[in-house]
């Protein structure tokens, strides 16, 4: 089950262009950006722990997390 609101992925959709939206494609962005998400922040946690982070993630470990 996702944990982003189906609410919040319908305005992203919507921001996108899209008029109308079915339920069941929020549903599928939403698992899609969780696990996307969730590559991102370990990758992320990664890095802070190589500076000596262990309970703090940056904005700059997002960003190199990404690039």
């Amino acid at each position: 089950m996702a944990e982003l609101s189906s609410v919040d992925v319908e305005i992203l959709i919507r921001k996108a262009g899209a008029e109308r939206v079915s339920e069941e494609a929020c549903e599928k962005l939403a698992e899609i950006l969780e696990e996307r998400a969730t590559v991102i922040l370990e990758r992320a946690r990664r890095f802070a722990i190589y500076v000596g982070r262990k309970r703090k993630i940056t904005k700059q470990d997002i960003e190199l997390a990404v690039d």
